[in-house]
């Protein structure tokens, strides 16, 4: 039997995911070239590995055993990978990264830059995605390593598969409308139990964290923009329509006219690096993890180590 590694990953994103527009956005494939991937897997294998129930798809039997198979196989090529890469005289390859929007505005930039300069064979070819879907990107193999983002109030769970390392602390104050607390340069979270918030949904690790903060200061926020976008975040807070949290880097996405309030509570984001166990001394990982935890350390102070 012949198959491709891609036909192999579409198979078992599938079994993460569940649905093909899902994998199609964790794959960077369009739904109908997941189908085409599965498709073309079912040919040469010979039997069929979906079928569909509804508006869905589910693996039959021989999908889900393939699927099982499928993991070791990827896991094997990755190790393989490694092993080659250690061969080399030079840190060569290449890498592919995820990241969110603050990390591709503000600190990927500067770590391609000292990337190009001390390993100039190595080779980064980037993905924009959503920071919670990180974690089951780099878990999938569809990108090599990612960065994303760990809340003390909502940890991400750690899975055994995977490494999480630590690269910048940031601390939340406040964005708020100019002039909506003349005088005020500190405020309490429960402070703003009267006024309109915006925020991310609470079923995102930012949102639930908010919320939990939120509740321990006694109070329920009232969330009247439910918005991902940090640019549009802060575009929403200058227009008068409500407060949000916000960071030095979140800050950095849009030039805006608007007071920030430092809090009382103390409200923490942690930037991560998520890869893979068995690929922490891959050369092209080591190397580029070590990057970007100079470049992100000069925007914070140094994280506690693990």
């Amino acid at each position: 039997m012949e198959w491709t590694s891609a036909q192999l990953r579409s198979l078992v994103e599938l079994t993460r995911r569940g649905t093909i527009t899902a994998v199609a956005d964790a794959l960077g494939y369009s739904p109908g070239g997941v189908s085409q991937q599965i498709s073309a897997l079912e040919k040469a294998t010979g039997m069929q590995l979906l079928r569909r129930v509804g508006r869905r798809v589910e693996l039959t039997d021989a999908g889900a055993t393939l699927a099982l198979h499928a993991e070791r196989i990827l896991t094997t090529e990755a190790e393989a990978v490694e092993a080659l890469e250690r061969t080399r005289n030079e840190v060569s390859g290449t890498l592919r990264i995820g990241l969110f929007a603050t990390a591709a505005a503000e600190i990927l930039p500067p770590a391609l830059r000292q990337v190009r300069g001390l390993h100039p064979g190595v080779t980064v070819r980037s993905r924009d995605m959503d920071v919670d879907e990180v974690y089951d990107a780099v878990a999938g193999g569809s990108v090599d390593l990612a960065l994303g983002l760990d809340y003390p109030d909502v940890p991400i769970p750690r899975d055994p598969s995977l490494r999480v390392r630590e690269l910048s602390r940031e601390r939340f104050s406040l964005a708020v409308p100019a002039g909506a607390m003349p005088g005020r340069t500190k405020v309490s979270l429960a402070d703003t139990k009267q006024l309109g918030w915006i925020l991310p949904s609470v079923g995102s690790y930012y949102g639930r964290a908010v919320l939990t903060a939120c509740r321990r200061a006694g109070f329920e926020p009232q969330v009247l923009h439910e918005v991902t976008d940090t640019a549009a975040t802060l575009a929403l807070v200058e227009a008068g329509v409500g407060v949000s949290p916000v960071t030095d880097l979140m800050l950095r996405l849009r030039r805006s006219s608007l007071d920030v309030l430092e809090l009382h509570e103390t409200m923490e984001r942690h930037i991560v690096v998520v890869f893979r166990s068995f690929a922490e001394h891959r050369p092209t990982v080591a190397a580029l993890v070590d990057v970007l935890r100079a470049s992100a350390g000069r925007h914070s102070p140094a994280p506690a180590q693990e």
